[in-house]
């Protein structure tokens, strides 16, 4: 499976981050354990949702889609 997800950081709830893994648990404790360049000064991050796809393609299609314009408009309406 490929997951897109989307995390907040749990001492700064205005940072959040969306991304795009194939191991789900291993990626949150790469993120919480700083090893990741975008996401180390901000540390710990929760896990707001997730969305499984069996097509990578179309994974990295929709979190693409979530950082742009309209789909940050829609994560914020649906999501967050």
């Amino acid at each position: 499976m490929f997951y897109v997800y989307l995390i907040r950081s749990e001492e700064h709830p205005e940072q959040r981050y969306v991304g795009f893994t194939t191991d789900l648990k291993e990626r949150m404790a790469t993120h919480n354990a700083g090893g990741s360049v975008h996401t180390a000064k901000f540390k710990p991050w929760s896990l707001v949702t997730y969305l499984a796809f069996v097509d990578k393609r179309k994974a990295k299609e929709f979190e693409h889609y979530l950082k742009t314009g309209s789909g940050r408009a829609f994560a914020n309406k649906r999501f967050w």
